[in-house]
């Protein structure tokens, strides 16, 4: 590598580092603010939030990845454009597409860091998140349960605990329920405490007994019971916890589509061929972003007045080559043999950057001056 591509490889990487922090912030904070409402109001603990937001940080980091590249590549170039030093190497010679060298070499290391984000850290930050969102669903005790109070987690259902201790145990315990309309049941235990289901949370009884009335006839059957065991599936309202998210299987399993996955996830074949090829074709964005900032920049010359009109022109770009993005992800989504259009985005903007480049080093005419 030559010391002019050193020398602008160090600037792109410098600023889009500021870039990224800045953005990955921003991002941060936004999504941090919705989960310390949705777990403090659940009555978790401050631990639970900072790790709930240290999971997201990898997808954060991954969606903010292209923009940051790009913005350092409009960023150094303009400066560079300013101070002359990118006129003073095309006076020697170097074409644009020489000049375009470093950013191809930044493309490429924020596409290698954008590949590892999606093929491996986001798919592994989202399991661990989606295995604790399910034992957080499922900790009723924290949802919902006070000692002392009489709830009504749904309709037709009273529960009251007198006690909660610190183990998790629901001493002397009341149960009534009413969901039936020709019968009524009521529940009462000594001590009760919750254990994990496959659905939803199962609630253990221990020493108590089941009264049901028959309103038709007035009967009331009484059942004493050593332990008893209650599903709470109709009873608490918790996340699918049986489904596995997409974005959380590794990228080998979604581009093959195997059939136990698809029912354990419970999407189609486009889907998932849409979501594995979205991961391969994701770090090509981070190559055409840095090559359309710096592209459309160089189309310009050196002007006190600055590179605007060049700026406008890449940010539409962006914004293009984002929407074909978004048009390829929906199309393969709907048909599995649509997959090649998640590709679409990143091969028109890669072509547009080519393209800018070999428009911005053909000779400029000069304007005749009109005779007088």
């Amino acid at each position: 590598m030559s010391r002019f591509d050193r020398y602008l490889l160090s600037q792109l990487l410098s600023l889009f580092g500021f870039f990224a922090l800045v953005l990955v912030a921003v991002y941060w904070v936004n999504r941090a603010v919705g989960l310390f409402d949705q777990l403090i109001g659940d009555g978790q603990s401050a631990l639970v939030f900072l790790e709930f937001s240290i999971l997201t940080l990898p997808n954060a980091i991954r969606l903010v990845l292209p923009i940051a590249a790009f913005a350092a590549a409009a960023y150094v170039t303009n400066r560079l454009m300013q101070e002359s030093e990118l006129v003073v190497m095309q006076a020697t010679g170097f074409s644009m597409f020489r000049l375009a060298r470093p950013v191809v070499y930044f493309g490429l290391c924020v596409m290698i860091m954008h590949a590892v984000l999606s093929n491996l850290l986001v798919p592994a930050s989202q399991r661990i998140l989606s295995e604790r969102s399910a034992e957080i669903s499922e900790n009723v005790t924290a949802r919902f349960l006070n000692a002392g109070q009489f709830m009504h987690p749904a309709k037709g259902i009273t529960l009251y605990i007198r006690e909660i201790t610190p183990t998790g145990e629901l001493l002397d315990l009341f149960l009534s329920d009413e969901r039936a309309t020709g019968s009524r049941a009521i529940h009462s235990a000594r001590k009760a405490f919750l254990v994990r289901g496959e659905v939803a949370p199962k609630l253990v009884m221990v020493d108590g007994s089941t009264q049901t009335l028959n309103r038709a006839d007035g009967r009331m059957a009484v059942t004493r019971f050593s332990d008893f065991t209650l599903d709470l599936a109709g009873l608490v309202k918790v996340g699918e916890t049986g489904q596995i998210a997409l974005n959380a299987l590794p990228t080998p399993t979604l581009l093959q589509a195997p059939p136990e996955a698809l029912a354990a996830t419970g999407a189609t074949v486009a889907q998932f061929l849409e979501e594995g090829h979205t991961r391969l074709a994701g770090p090509l964005m981070s190559v055409a972003a840095p090559m359309i900032g710096f592209a459309a920049l160089m189309l310009g010359g050196f002007s006190r007045f600055g590179l605007w009109r060049q700026m406008g022109l890449a940010i539409l770009l962006l914004i293009g080559i984002q929407m074909a993005w978004t048009w390829g992800g929906s199309t393969a989504a709907a048909s599995a043999a649509a997959w090649p259009a998640v590709y679409l985005g990143p091969v028109i903007g890669i072509v547009a950057a080519m393209g800018l480049l070999w428009q911005a080093q053909r000779p400029r005419r000069r304007r005749r001056s009109v005779p007088a």
